[in-house]
């Protein structure tokens, strides 16, 4: 039959109806809360009026607590130029109420260690130099205040430990080899009077001959002499020039240097038969001091430091290892 080949309505059953008549439900009475917070758009805040790159700079005032702590400041530094030293005059700076001085109080406490240690300092004037190592305390004492007056005073120059500088001719203090001597007297004497210096009459004084400048060798002669010192020292020489090196020492430089180059302190004549040198030991080296000879010059600290402060240094250096 015709009505049975009509495929039946999945939706049409009693009580159900059909999708066209249903009913709309009625619209929403109040707004959706997220888009409500979408439309509202703050107010735009007022601007400097600079823009840059598209960018604009806005005029929002400040938070409070960085004004706070802004007008706290000013007070704090007014406070401040009343109570210290602040503004500067032609003299000095403006003092303040409570008179402080970092630099008064830094004398002071320079005063206040000067009365502590007078005593010691009295005592080192007191001792005999030569026995000043033989008291354990004072020796203590001593080679502390030694090496305070070293660092200060001599340092620049011998270096911080005292180990010299070749490049500017500055012996080393820590072997036992010494151009003027190395027993305390000795030492005292060459820190308060110096080397070759016109401030001090008692200076320690000796001259070498600038033996190519000055025309007393030639060429030839000088390298026989640099040959033979560096066969003397042990190095790696010219077997022939050293040997007719060994006359042109003798004749020119053995009267300071001695015959076997083991140098004499008296006259401030450096050893030359041992691997310490005051300038460098290498063959050119040894040719610069030969054609130009050395000169150097140490200051006289009696001029610079006190009796006590010299005998003090003079321990701390007879003691680092190499003193006699």
């Amino acid at each position: 039959m015709a009505g049975d080949d009509k495929k039946q309505d999945p939706t049409a059953s009693e009580g159900v109806p059909d999708q066209a008549n249903r009913v709309a439900p009625p619209e929403r009475q109040y707004p959706e809360p997220k888009a409500e917070l979408k439309r509202k758009v703050a107010a735009e805040p007022p601007t400097t009026g600079h823009v840059w790159d598209g960018i604009r700079e806005y005029d929002n005032p400040m938070p409070r607590w960085w004004l706070w702590t802004f007008y706290i400041c000013i007070a704090w530094a007014v406070i401040y130029w009343i109570l210290y030293p602040a503004w500067p005059m032609v003299s000095q700076a403006t003092p303040g109420l409570l008179g402080s001085s970092t630099r008064g109080d830094v004398a002071r406490e320079i005063a206040d260690f000067e009365t502590r240690n007078e005593p010691w300092f009295e005592r080192l004037n007191a001792t005999p130099v030569a026995a000043l190592r033989e008291e354990d305390d004072l020796e203590r004492f001593a080679v502390q205040a030694g090496a305070a007056v070293f660092a200060a005073q001599c340092s620049q120059c011998h270096g911080a430990g005292a180990q010299g500088v070749q490049a500017g001719g500055f012996p080393s203090l820590l072997d036992d080899q010494w151009l003027w001597g190395g027993t305390l007297e000795e030492i005292h004497h060459t820190i308060r009077h110096g080397v070759r210096n016109e401030d001090d009459p008692e200076a320690r004084w000796s001259e070498m001959p600038a033996f190519g400048a000055d025309g007393i060798l030639d060429g030839d002669e000088i390298e026989q002499v640099v040959e033979y010192v560096l066969a003397m020292s042990g190095q790696s020489h010219d077997e022939d020039l050293a040997a007719m090196g060994a006359e042109v020492f003798e004749w020119n430089c053995a009267a300071c240097h001695m015959d076997d180059g083991s140098g004499n302190t008296d006259l401030g004549a450096p050893a030359l038969n041992n691997q310490i040198w005051q300038y460098g030991g290498d063959r050119d080296t040894i040719r610069h001091t030969i054609y130009y000879s050395r000169y150097g010059v140490m200051p006289a600290f009696a001029q610079r430091l006190r009796e006590a402060e010299i005998r003090a240094v003079a321990v701390f250096v007879h003691q680092l290892g190499g003193g006699q």
